[in-house]
């Protein structure tokens, strides 16, 4: 397993539940989130900057 940091924006729809749901949706797609926090709000953009740090999993070591 390794980690790795990840940055994304989230557009800011919806409740605060349906935002929490977009971030950890989008998080998962690269890898099981450890811990994220919303670093930033654009307002007249609406859209979140989120920044976490994610487990992924190692490939299979092949040997020959």
């Amino acid at each position: 397993m390794t980690t790795h940091f990840i940055a994304a924006e989230i557009d800011l729809e919806g409740s605060a539940a349906e935002l929490q749901a977009s971030i950890e949706t989008e998080l998962k797609e690269q890898g099981e989130p450890l811990r994220w926090a919303v670093t930033e709000v654009n307002t007249d953009t609406a859209k979140a900057k989120v920044e976490a740090v994610v487990v992924k999993a190692s490939p299979a070591n092949s040997s020959s």
